[in-house]
């Protein structure tokens, strides 16, 4: 098992490169269930979750090659339609296998993927979309089991209690491109990730219209076929190194990455005192001074980012004045606050609301990191905090961070990684 020692304050100053989305990759590798032909997604990042992914499919029969950055699957006609508690308790994106094969075989048996550190995440949406293709579904053993051959066209709404749901919509547009008629997706999820996968599936041969809006239309095709396909760059690393400048009242440039999808996290690092400077597949940040106190809701693509609250928490802790973040996605979204509050932040917890009394200067403190965003917000306050500041339970970082700790040091952090 691995930690950080980081050794804090530095001021963040140079480039930096951004990596492809893991939350865009992670459905895409699984939509290659849908054709037996080989298809090759490139710049794979290298990531504990894109690992599990990859041994998830491996287990269900399909090869998986990886080259430098490349990655060739190729699911064949003897394909397992089950996918193993083992492994999916491990990462919840593995219940993205439940959409292409239900398309492909018509049968599909997925284990229950369970809560986890953020909150309980029901999986109801997903079933709904699906059982409004036609499919019988099942609560076998702990193990969703689904069956429908062949699926047919529906009209589905997929907008739960927090907004439209990613992974319904996901889901449910991948069973949906080869069942028979038209499928509506209303009250549809507008994330970029889910606009690169039916970008990837139309480049199967799928025919899907919508994408980026709240109603998606899926017309079924007999057959889809391999693709060569490159992934959009993470909006959430790239969120996370922008808010790693403004903590460290650094200036840092991020190339790589597609400004249009930070336009929320933007927004408030300007609101802060940041100066934002956007070009093409490029961001400039530059923060010379403590922030300014900012109110921040999190809400479903353009809103505020979810998976961006825990960093920008971190950033206001160090900040002038009072601030209010609001967390409308996930429950328990908030465990960070207490590992902050070791290092010296002054944060009151209220339900879904963080109220936030800014403090010159955080400390170094031994913490413990709780989920993979958590475990970003506390290397944050660690470059930024004065003295020593040991997190444990890394693991979390590595599933969706490559190599943070030198990409961070490469531009001034002080961090080690140590075995114990």
């Amino acid at each position: 098992m691995d930690k950080f020692l980081i050794h804090g304050p530095t001021r963040l100053e140079g480039s930096v490169s951004n990596v492809t989305a893991k939350n865009a990759v992670l459905p895409i590798l699984a939509a290659c269930l849908l054709t037996e032909e080989p298809c090759v997604i490139r710049d794979v990042p290298q990531l504990e979750d894109v690992s599990t992914m990859a041994r998830l499919l491996r287990s269900m029969g399909v090869k998986t090659e990886l080259r430098r950055r490349t990655m060739k699957i190729t699911a064949g006609e003897k394909v397992e339609r089950t996918a193993t508690y083992d492994i999916v308790r491990k990462m919840r994106a593995s219940y993205y296998v439940l959409g292409p094969l239900l398309g492909r075989f018509g049968d599909a048996r997925v284990s229950l993927p369970g809560g986890c550190a953020i909150g309980p995440r029901p999986v109801d949406l997903h079933l709904k979309g699906i059982a409004a293709l036609g499919a019988e579904v099942k609560l076998e053993h702990g193990y969703i089991h689904a069956k429908g051959r062949p699926l047919r066209g529906g009209t589905m709404v997929l907008e739960g209690t927090s907004g439209p749901s990613v992974g319904a919509t996901a889901n449910t547009m991948m069973a949906a491109a080869l069942a028979r008629g038209e499928t509506v997706i209303e009250a549809a999820a507008c994330e970029p990730e889910v606009i690169d996968l039916a970008n990837f599936l139309i480049a199967m041969g799928a025919k899907i219209e919508g994408h980026g809006t709240p109603v998606i239309r899926i017309k079924g095709v007999k057959r889809l076929h391999g693709a060569d396909y490159r992934p959009i760059p993470d909006r959430v690393e790239a969120g996370t190194l922008a808010v790693a400048a403004a903590i460290t009242h650094g200036n840092l440039e991020i190339n790589g990455c597609e400004p249009e999808h930070l336009t929320a996290v933007i927004d408030r690092l300007r609101q802060a005192g940041a100066t934002v400077e956007t070009g093409k597949r490029r961001l400039v940040v530059n923060a010379e001074r403590r922030p300014g106190p900012v109110n921040v809701a999190t809400a479903p693509y353009p809103g505020f980012p979810t998976d961006l609250q825990a960093q920008f928490t971190a950033l206001l802790a160090t900040g002038l004045g009072t601030s209010v973040v609001t967390e409308n996605v996930f429950e328990s979204r908030f465990l960070h606050v207490l590992e902050l509050n070791r290092m010296g932040a002054k944060i009151d917890i209220n339900g879904r609301m963080a109220v936030i009394q800014g403090v010159e200067r955080l400390s170094g403190a031994q913490v413990m990191a709780s989920d993979l965003r958590a475990s970003a917000a506390l290397v944050l306050a660690a470059i930024a905090a004065r003295g020593d500041t040991e997190i444990q339970r890394i693991y979390h970082l590595d599933r969706g961070y490559e190599s943070l700790e030198k990409k961070l040091g490469d531009v001034g952090a002080k961090i080690e990684r140590v075995s114990y």
